[in-house]
Parts: structure tokens; C-alpha cells; sequence
């Protein structure tokens, strides 16, 4: 019996986006509450009582509360193997988890919401050189992952021809540079594989818009 989930989640947030990707190819449900990051939600106690850190995706398993997106995407893999996420060998498991990483953990941190905030006030940067912060960064981790993806252009997606945890890491974050009016050229097989993505309706279903919260 599949215990009830329950995901904290936001829009906008990458991070929940690629656990609503997860979701959705597995063939799971969950139950949503929203928390609204511009709003400072996050930062209430009741939120804080669910997830310490103040951040979001938290997934709710029964009496389980689940922090960090690729944790949580590693948990759905192991408890919900089919479809599976990762491939079987061990070095290709490594690689998709290497792509994956250098997005979760290279380029998404350096640029979410509360490092944007801490650039603004206190350290007074304006906008335009926030948003240069925010290109550079992106530039920085897209040009090496487009060399590691092009190396292994074997199929429509990250690594084959089924989706893995490395697309669903990409797509939320291709999302963002297309959201601060980033030119993709540099990128082509980036862009071919967020397009193959969005052709899947897990993905489509999983995108900021199509969330019940969007605003």
C-alpha cells in the first residue's frame, strides 16, 4: 500500500518543479500545499516546524517529512522503481547523477531566491547586476554540461531515450534562464532536450504554469 503524500511546494521553485516531474513519471499522486517564497512563507514557524532549513520541496510520506529535491527523487527510485529514473549500470548511473548534481548543486544554489535577496539588501546590488550574476552562473554550468551531453548524444533526452533524474533536473532549470530572457543558442543540445521533455505530458503537467498556484 502506497503511504499518502503530501508535497510543499511553489511554482517557481526548480527545486519542487523537479520533484513534480519525478511525480509525474513514476505515476504518483500527492496532495500539494503551497508555500509562497515571495511572501516570506517559508520562513513561518508553522512551515518551519515541517522543514527546519525554510526551504522547499518537503514531501510528506505518512509520518515522514522529506527535505532536499534529488533526495527525495532518490527516495521515489528506490521505494518506486518502475519507471526507473536511473539506468541500470553503475558508471551510467554516476553520469546521470553528475549531470543532475552539477545543476542541484553548481548552478541552482548560487541563484535562488535567498541569495538573490542577500545580493539586494545588504549587499546593494541593483538589479541589472543581479541578473548579470544570475546569467553568469548559468552560463558557466550550461557550457560545461552541453560538452558532457553532446559527448553523449545517443538518444532524444539526457541519456537515451527514456527520461532520468538528469531531465528532470534540466528542464526546471532551462526554465529559469528562459524566465530571466536568456538566449539558448549556445546551447543546442540543451534546447533539443528540453523540447523533447516538454513533448511528454509529465512534463508539461510539472511546468510553473500548469501549477494550481501560478500566478
Amino acid at each position: 500500500m502506497i503511504a499518502p503524500m503530501i508535497l510543499h511546494d511553489y511554482f517557481r521553485s526548480s527545486a519542487a518543479y523537479r520533484v513534480r516531474i519525478a511525480l509525474n513519471l513514476k505515476g504518483l499522486q500527492a496532495g500539494q500545499r503551497f508555500v509562497h517564497l515571495r511572501r516570506g512563507e517559508q520562513r513561518s514557524a508553522d512551515y518551519l516546524r515541517v522543514n527546519a532549513q525554510g526551504l522547499v520541496p518537503t514531501l510528506e510520506v505518512g509520518n515522514q517529512r522529506l527535505a532536499q529535491s534529488l533526495a527525495i527523487i532518490e527516495y521515489l527510485e528506490e521505494k518506486h522503481p518502475d519507471p526507473p529514473l536511473l539506468p541500470p549500470g553503475p558508471e551510467d548511473r554516476a553520469w546521470v547523477r553528475g549531470i543532475a548534481l552539477a545543476i542541484a548543486c553548481d548552478i541552482h544554489p548560487l541563484n535562488n531566491l535567498r541569495v538573490l535577496k542577500y545580493l539586494a539588501d545588504p549587499l546593494e546590488l541593483d538589479e541589472a547586476r543581479r541578473d548579470e550574476w544570475y546569467h553568469h552562473w548559468i552560463r558557466e554550468g550550461f557550457d560545461a554540461i552541453e560538452q558532457q551531453l553532446a559527448a553523449r548524444a545517443t538518444g532524444r533526452f539526457c541519456f537515451g531515450d527514456m527520461p532520468t533524474m538528469a531531465d528532470a533536473c534540466l528542464v526546471p532549470q532551462v526554465a529559469n534562464a528562459r524566465r530571466l530572457e536568456m538566449s539558448l543558442d549556445a546551447w543546442p543540445r540543451i534546447r533539443a532536450i528540453e523540447s523533447a521533455c516538454l513533448a511528454l505530458p509529465e512534463f508539461d503537467r510539472a511546468r510553473p504554469e500548469n501549477n494550481p498556484d501560478a500566478e
